[in-house]
């Protein structure tokens, strides 16, 4: 019997809370939201003419040129009705808690661009006034809450655990398919509404789509697809990480291979290299470090001075490996020497220790100490980095193939962040990872267990701080200048931020949490003032439903969300079986 069987035949979840006395209504519930959503998709959204149109398509409905009749977030929206209904009336294992996360991702679609509507209107009459009412969006809106409604009132089974193992080969040319669809879906979000300006709805219509690829990952992630799929990436774990190396290379081959998007996955790239070396300390160690940034700024400044760039107090001009070698021991050295009070201070201590340290090395940049950081005039001109003649800040030409400017800096931050996964992961992995980890969970029970707390703390922040001196000698020679306004506690905080979102102690996780911390802001600038506002509702939803990270690790997900993890639903099973079983 499949796993797939094994959840059918289990006996129906019990309702709880509130919603326990609609359980008889749940199924009625979920069909009706998902006709309702349907229903909404084809409804008029605004009263008047908004971008030369019902918002944003034309207000006829286009049966004979377009599939389905409806684009854009109506056709989400109509793809995500049919499919409750199916799921609603068919035996899908954990379909109450599919359909919760299509209820979710419906009323992210239609709360995103109902609020737009009503701005562009100029207020709520927006929706009320003109040739009548628009109830499109209310229709929708009311889709989506019965379908949460109705999920949460038949019950919310647990996740379903896949078993399935196909044929070697099969699951080898199944994984390139999967890395495939994963490339179309990142070009297909950095490139939705623009490249971080354009039309007025630009925004909306990225937030509306991020709402509609959230609700479909949330939904297939409830259905166990994305536990076998990470099983899947296990048996093969080699092969996996050269599909992705290869998925990487190949972004700039798509429609977000442009010179503009070349530019923010160069950043976004020293960034994730950066908060890979912050998982160490924080990841893996459990030391919160609030100064982290400084060690980005030291391999920045010490790359500057050692390039030739025109201000350099230095005035030599070292070969760009070299420089990066020298300014992740730079780095290096400074970590230890920020590491060495960890000693004496853990906690809340070792965080003011650490904040302090940035500060001092911001202030200390801001005066030019030494001569060797430009001061309030920077460190500019740093020559770029050039390959057989070529500067990588130029395009470059391979045949009938024409890359934009910023290729070969991308190329090169993805080889570099493949360098320091592969540290990352053998360090995680090792005898040293395995003490960093016990001495997060406990301190003192590690060095009751004969573990050297101190050095080993200290070699924690001396490898992480090599890795962001590293990635601060490419940022230098990619932005061209240097200067300690990039290097703020603000930096800080975010890098943080990227590793708790995207998941403490994962390599994927703290890739995936600085490119959404790097993405987000880039999308939003059509909202101007309001920016931030969205930005920082984004997280706190994020943290409140996913706090475990958007990719947990294994120890964090057993911890915060064991109902999600395969190894614990397969042992509570395994548990409840023998128990029926043994049952008089």
């Amino acid at each position: 019997m499949t796993t797939i069987e094994k959840e059918q035949a289990a006996p129906a979840p019990v309702p709880t809370g509130r919603l326990a006395g609609l359980a008889a209504y749940a199924t009625p519930l979920r069909v009706a939201g998902g006709v309702l959503t349907v229903v909404g998709a084809y409804l008029p959204w605004a009263t008047f003419v908004l971008n030369e149109g019902a918002y944003p398509e034309q207000a006829t409905l286009e049966f004979f040129t377009v599939p389905f009749g409806v684009t854009g977030f109506r056709l989400h929206l109509l793809l995500f009705g049919i499919a409750s209904i199916v799921v609603a009336l068919a035996a899908v294992p954990a379909k109450g808690r599919i359909l919760r996360a299509v209820g979710i991702g419906v009323l992210a679609i239609s709360v995103v661009n109902g609020l737009y509507i009503v701005a562009e209107g100029g207020g709520l009459g927006a929706i009320t006034v003109a040739d009548g009412v628009a109830f499109g969006a209310i229709v929708a809106l009311l889709g989506g809450a019965l379908l949460v409604v109705g999920a949460n009132a038949g019950g919310i089974e647990r996740q379903p655990v896949w078993t399935w193992r196909l044929n070697p080969w099969v699951e080898r040319a199944l994984l390139i398919v999967i890395f495939l669809l994963l490339l179309l879906l990142v070009a297909a979000v950095l490139t939705s509404g623009g490249q971080g300006g354009g039309a007025a709805y630009a925004g909306a219509i990225f937030l509306s789509f991020l709402g509609a690829v959230g609700g479909l990952m949330a939904a297939l992630s409830a259905s166990g697809l994305f536990a076998w799929i990470t099983a899947l990436t296990e048996r093969h774990r080699i092969y996996s990480v050269v599909l992705l190396l290869v998925t990487a290379l190949l972004l700039p081959l798509t429609s977000a291979g442009t010179e503009y998007w070349m530019t923010v996955a160069a950043t976004i790239g020293v960034y994730a290299a950066t908060a890979i070396g912050l998982n160490i300390v924080v990841g893996l160690a459990g030391l919160l470090d609030l100064g982290y940034v400084a060690f980005l700024g030291i391999g920045a400044f010490v790359a500057a001075n050692l390039s030739g760039a025109a201000a350099s107090q230095i005035g030599i001009a070292l070969p760009f490996p070299l420089v990066m070698i020298i300014s992740a021991i730079v780095a290096g050295i400074f970590g230890a020497i920020v590491g060495s009070p960890t000693l004496r201070v853990r906690g809340d201590y070792l965080a003011i220790v650490t904040l302090a340290f940035g500060e001092i090395f911001v202030r200390s940049a801001q005066n030019n100490i030494g001569g060797l950081t430009g001061g309030s005039n920077a460190i500019p001109n740093i020559p770029a980095v050039s390959l057989f003649g070529n500067d990588f800040n130029e395009g470059l030409q391979i045949g009938g193939l024409e890359l934009p400017p910023g290729f070969l800096y991308y190329v090169l931050i993805v080889l570099i962040i493949s360098a320091v996964m592969v540290v990352f992961a053998n360090l995680k992995f090792s005898r040293l990872g395995r003490a960093w980890i016990a001495i997060r969970e406990d301190e003192d029970a590690a060095r009751a267990m004969g573990i050297r707390t101190g050095p080993i703390k200290i070699l924690a922040f001396l490898i992480g701080a090599m890795l962001a001196g590293l990635a601060g000698a490419f940022y230098a020679h990619k932005l061209g200048t240097v200067s300690y306004e990039s290097f703020r506690f603000l930096e800080s905080v975010t890098l943080l931020a990227a590793v708790i979102l995207g998941g403490m102690g994962t390599i994927p996780g703290a890739v995936l949490g600085a490119s959404v911390l790097f993405v987000l802001p880039e999308k939003l600038r059509e909202f101007s003032e309001y920016r931030l506002l969205l930005f920082g509702i984004a997280l706190v939803l994020i943290m409140r439903f996913r706090p475990q990270g958007i990719l947990p690790d294994a120890h964090r997900r057993a911890e915060l969300a064991p109902e999600t993890d395969p190894a614990i639903v397969a042992a509570e099973e395994k548990v409840a079986a023998e128990a029926k079983e043994h049952k008089p």
